[in-house]
């Protein structure tokens, strides 16, 4: 009788959803993702991005390449150094940036992780104040935002109205804390087979962490035309083009014996070689701009000194690829009197109001398929919706 009783009752520990990664876990490879998505049922990566305004993650850009090739969703976080209101802006304009650079996708979320002496220092008011302010910033980056934090510090240091909170019990064996919230980090030093060191991670409770969209709730992310869960491959870009990409055309690639695209890098003596922390998720679509023949071989440019071999098209000729991207062109925008372009939305009646969510970098470069006169202003289109004047049309 006892036997059975504690049979019946048998209940396992919360879940293994999402895992933290950092230059802590060293190195992760596409294997690393594979392993722990195959076998332990996680479903989205979260990879450190910066800290302050001065640290970068330097293993993010491989770990966002890497996650996507594995079939996983991938997310970002930020360490906040803030305890203001402008050094919370800094430091968000400093980790969009650097997001973008790293290849996070569009409408993938890039969290604060708020729990250092900086805000223990200051009131709760002044903290609300700040967390309010960095995820508006980054928002203006094409991302959505949340707070994570210890639990201890929820309603007392600091307001969480729905968050990812860290709180470690002793046996998380049957446990389903902070359930109102996007996910609870149960653990600091979970063990994975096949990866080494012991990694933070999540049970989440809604799908905020498993989904792209944008910051406005638009499953359309500016700039992006793979339509899936495939990162930009541009360094330095705000979007999967850049100022250089002029007759640019979409190609869809897929290795069918493997689990992503390799990328190759152009040398100074004209040869090829593979590059390692990169790779194009299967099935994805991609700008591209040039190609080239190396020892017979045809390369197509998707990024500076990107290039995927042609091999790995698929249903792609060179009139196909043209027919691809009629009415695409690209605009670059820039605001003079500002520290970003505004975006408008078309409304019914033929008017257009301020997106006030959403914007786009100085400096940008986008795709833009319509133009539009309303009241003697012509206006770009850069997404579903979502407009530039020609006013911020440098070229």
């Amino acid at each position: 009788m006892i036997a059975l009783f504690f049979c019946a009752t048998t209940v396992e520990a919360a879940r293994a959803d999402m895992v933290d990664v950092s230059n802590n876990n060293g190195s992760m490879t596409v294997a690393n993702f594979q392993d722990i998505y195959n076998n332990y049922g996680v479903k989205a990566i979260v990879t450190k991005i910066s800290e302050g305004t001065s640290f970068k993650d330097s293993t993010a850009a491989g770990n966002i390449a890497n996650a996507q090739a594995a079939g996983l969703y991938i997310n970002g976080y930020h360490y906040a150094r803030y305890n203001s209101v402008s050094s919370a802006i800094a430091e968000a304009d400093y980790a969009g940036k650097l997001a973008q650079e790293d290849g996070l996708p569009a409408g993938a979320v890039l969290a604060t992780d708020v729990e250092s002496s900086e805000q223990s220092s200051v009131s709760e008011a002044q903290n609300d104040a700040d967390n309010k302010a960095f995820m508006t910033e980054v928002a203006k980056y094409g991302y959505r935002s949340t707070i994570y934090t210890m639990g201890s510090w929820v309603g007392s240091v600091m307001t969480v109205d729905s968050g990812w909170i860290a709180s470690y019990p002793y046996d998380a064996t049957g446990q389903e804390w902070y359930t109102t919230n996007h996910g609870w980090q149960w653990s600091s030093s979970y063990t994975f087979s096949g990866s080494n060191g012991n990694f933070d991670v999540s049970e989440l409770y809604d799908s905020f962490f498993t989904s792209y969209e944008s910051p406005n709730g638009s499953s359309t992310s500016t700039g992006d035309t793979s339509g899936d869960n495939s990162a930009t491959t541009n360094s330095g870009s705000n979007s999967t083009t850049n100022s250089s990409l002029s007759n640019t055309n979409v190609i869809s690639v897929n290795n069918t014996s493997g689990s992503y695209v390799p990328l190759v890098a152009l040398q100074s003596d004209g040869s090829m070689t593979t590059i390692s922390n990169r790779a194009l998720g299967n099935n994805s679509s991609w700008q591209t701009d040039q190609t080239k023949d190396v020892d017979g071989v045809t390369y197509y440019r998707v990024a500076t000194n990107e290039w995927v071999n042609a091999k790995y098209l698929t249903g792609n000729s060179s009139s196909d690829t043209e027919s691809s991207s009629s009415n695409m062109d690209v605009i670059k925008v820039n605001n003079a009197s500002g520290s970003y372009v505004q975006l408008v939305a078309l409304q019914s009646d033929g008017s257009v109001t301020t997106i006030s969510n959403r914007a786009l970098s100085n400096n940008s470069s986008w795709q833009t398929d319509q133009t539009k006169d309303i009241d003697g202003v012509t206006y770009y289109r850069v997404a579903t919706n979502e407009w530039v004047a020609a006013n911020y049309v440098v070229s």
